[in-house]
């Protein structure tokens, strides 16, 4: 009565072993930008009308069959095609939809020539439009350009790129799904700039959805996929009926072709369940970021009929994927579930086989995506054995998992245990710090400086480059860039400027310039990431533990400092952007490296200051990125570290030593209080594309810190007059106590050329002594 019953079970369970379904592999997006940034120079020499469009579109019409190629070849299923863009998808996504502001559409461009306008600005032949706001893709580096709706905007099927792309997948044999930012997310991100908000363009835009999924469907689209990433934020009552609303509207027309909603960077617990009752055929969710994915299917199951679409490869971090983790999952799900990256590979960069100057047991840990989509591969092969422990694919993969990566530095681990809350804190507090600074530094009312770096040329790069290779010696490359510095600090007392810098010649990076001065980090070679139009950065790899051996910038601070009689600005990145624009350890947690790197940068401080240097940038661009995208988990997960690793930096100078730092292109209203936590003396915020909503905020909080809101973006090429500038610092005093108030651009310069920034700046401080003479 036991024993037949218990063998027939067993018998059972192993022929349910042997008849394992293969599970397919699919990708969101992949890294559009090239194996060697391609699409970036096409596009630049574009702008300087090097090249015709016609030039530009085959460009991107080669990326795109390599970057399919590389996807089937390497056995993925479902292969997206919309991943690609020239600028943005979201700002796609506007134009598709003619969304277009009227102060565009007068300038009468061509469909490609508009976006750039939307997402640059636009100043020639008699027109001065600025560029849409840019703010940062959820907790990402890399930057979308806002949609705007205006009260006259009509919804309507502008372009069919969408389709085009398809189509022209279709002719190279590739059946792919297509990808589209999804109706909800869309609208969510927009800015409405008139009396109408969203619902009021809600049914007009699922209507040209309907439309776009009509021409799919037609086309021969199998499977169309819509991604919501903003069903991963806290979502109320009203927002979760308004996705009903769009999706019961949608998912009624779509006459055939299977639709996948796809979701990214956290889990939709608000909607989980609603979205497993509306006609969805696969749910795209992510098991990386999303911290309640497996509980919500564990607890509610995962509802029938439908796909599961498992993020399970990490499409933001580098390190390679633990086979046997992702089995444990994978296990857990339907047996027809799809193995996919978590979020688009746009991520991370391209391909290891760049990579050619990395020891081979080191790169042996990492997976870029092109290497991402052979973890597809492997898994999906792995998964069908009937014996998967036993795969030697396996076994290979778990030696990196078994064995010691790196040596730990005992010094350093100690020096972050020793730390208590007085290291935290700065004396005395901070209304007296800003009186004594007064007296020691004697700035003038509205005193102007710049973020820190100056435009990095052409030449500039090319020495760098002859550097890096042996063809220039250190002390002439030396000699080369303290000439630009001596040029730069003669060009800003030429102008005025109050609080100079030394412009940054010798920096390739503001990460990456201080990450190959700290020991703990790995450097690539050609590990490009899109972090917004054409602008790619190269992210360090935190390989181990964070110490400083010596100093990184002293030299050449103070070089530019005996050069000039105005205080000169000493400029450092925090501890929180270092580590959120590199690829952080998967092996410690992130405060521990972020306290490790802050006590670095904290030396770096003090040593500055004991040379003289009066004021210290430490900038914290990214202090937002990492914050947890829903509200419960931003203390416990991040700002009950993040905020005191700043702190950690600055809390050891004198009084008289003015801390500045610097935040740009994120949402800082909702944790203002934070940063005014951190305690610096002054902070420089980007809010010129903004339009200076931030200024209201600042206001209804008490802001304490001293603050210089951007008054003209660099992002855009257009040069602003000084009558423009002059009207953004009379906006700002009209909403600041003057006295707090500091006049600068809204980022650093080196991205823009001498022609653009020169005259930017002499209007600049030009508007700022008209400002004066009124006060």
């Amino acid at each position: 009565h036991i024993i037949i019953p218990l063998v027939h079970m067993i018998e059972s369970k192993k022929e349910k072993t042997k008849e394992k379904i293969v599970m397919k592999t699919s990708v969101i997006g992949y890294p559009r930008i090239g194996r060697d940034r391609e699409l970036k120079f096409m596009v630049e020499r574009y702008f300087r009308n090097e090249v015709s469009k016609e030039t530009l579109q085959e460009t991107a019409r080669e990326l795109r069959r390599v970057h399919w190629e590389a996807q089937a070849s390497a056995g993925v299923d479902y292969i997206p095609s919309g991943d690609f863009s020239f600028y943005d998808q979201v700002l796609d996504t506007a134009i598709s939809l003619g969304i277009i502001p009227q102060r565009f559409k007068a300038l009468n461009l061509n469909a490609l020539d508009t976006t750039f306008a939307m997402a640059r600005g636009y100043q020639k032949q008699g027109f001065d439009v600025k560029a849409l706001p840019m703010k940062k893709w959820f907790n990402t580096n890399y930057h979308y350009i806002v949609p705007e709706f205006e009260d006259d905007t009509e919804v309507s099927l502008n372009t069919e790129d969408f389709l085009a792309a398809f189509l022209e997948a279709k002719e190279l044999s590739h059946i792919t799904k297509p990808t589209l930012v999804g109706p909800y997310t869309f609208l969510s991100l927009a800015h409405y700039a008139g009396n109408k908000k969203l619902d009021d363009f809600l049914e007009a835009t699922v209507d040209v959805y309907i439309e776009k999924l009509r021409l799919l469907a037609q086309a021969g689209a199998e499977w169309i996929a819509f991604e919501e990433p903003a069903l991963v934020l806290d979502l109320n009552q009203s927002q979760i009926e308004r996705f009903e609303r769009i999706y019961k509207r949608l998912l009624a027309q779509k006459a055939g072709t299977k639709v996948l909603l796809q979701t990214y960077f956290g889990d939709i617990r608000d909607v989980y369940e609603k979205a497993g009752a509306l006609p969805f055929d696969g749910l795209g969710l992510d098991f990386v970021e999303g911290s309640q994915t497996q509980q919500l299917i564990e607890q509610k199951g995962f509802p029938k009929g439908k796909i599961c679409f498992a993020g399970v490869i990490n499409g933001k971090n580098i390190w390679k994927n633990d086979y046997k983790k992702t089995l444990d999952v994978l296990e857990a799900l339907p047996a027809n579930t799809v193995i996919s990256t978590s979020c688009s590979l746009q991520h991370v960069p391209y391909s290891l086989k760049s990579e050619t100057e990395l020891d081979a047991k080191i790169l042996d840990h990492f997976a870029f995506a092109e290497e991402k989509l052979a973890e597809l591969n492997a898994l999906k092969g792995i998964s069908a054995l009937g014996q998967p422990l036993q795969s030697p694919e396996l076994q290979k993969n778990q030696v990196c998992f078994n064995e010691a990566r790196c040596v730990e530095n005992k010094a350093v681990r100690d020096a972050v245990d020793a730390l208590t809350e007085e290291s935290f804190v700065r004396r005395p507090a901070f209304f007296e710090r800003e009186q004594i600074q007064k007296h020691a530094l004697a700035l003038p009312f509205l005193p102007t400086t710049t973020i820190g770096s100056f435009p990095q040329t052409a030449e500039v790069k090319k020495e760098r480059a002859r550097f890096k290779k042996g063809e220039l010696s250190s002390d002439e490359y030396r000699k080369r860039y303290r000439e630009r510095i001596q040029d730069c600090v003669k060009t800003q007392e030429e102008m005025g400027l109050d609080v100079l810098v030394h412009g940054e010649f010798e920096r390739n990076d503001m990460v990456e310039f201080f990450g190959e001065r700290l020991a703990g980090f790995l450097f690539t070679k050609k590990a490009w990431v899109q972090s917004y139009g054409t602008r790619c950065v190269k992210p360090p790899i935190v390989w181990g533990d964070i110490d400083r051996p010596h100093p990184m910038t002293v030299d050449d601070i103070v070089y530019a400092q005996s050069l000039t009689k105005k205080p000169m600005k000493g400029m450092l990145t925090g501890p929180v952007t270092i580590l959120n624009w590199s690829f952080p350890r998967e092996d410690v947690d992130l405060k521990t490296s972020a306290w490790q790197i802050a006590l670095a940068i904290r030396d770096e401080v003090l040593d500055l200051e004991a040379a003289g240097i009066k004021i210290i940038q430490i900038d914290e661009a990214a202090l937002r990125e990492k914050l947890p995208l829903r509200k419960q988990e931003w203390q416990s997960h991040y700002l009950d570290w993040a905020i005191p690793a700043f702190r950690l930096v600055h809390s050891g100078v004198k009084a008289k030593t003015q801390i500045h730092t610097h935040m740009c292109y994120s949402e800082f209203s909702d944790i203002i209080r934070e940063i005014d936590a951190m305690d610096a003396d002054v902070i420089t915020f980007e809010a010129s594309r903004s339009n200076l909503e931030l200024l209201d905020v600042l206001q209804r909080s008490g802001f304490k810190t001293a603050v210089g809101p951007g008054v003209y973006d660099i992002h855009s090429p257009r040069i602003p007059s000084t009558e423009e500038i002059e009207n953004v610092i009379e906006a700002i005093l009209a909403k600041m106590d003057g006295d707090k108030v500091w006049v600068n651009p809204d980022c650093g310069l080196k991205t823009r050329n001498t022609a653009e920034t020169t005259p930017s700046l002499t209007n600049m401080v030009s508007a700022a002594n008209k400002v004066r003479e009124k006060y």
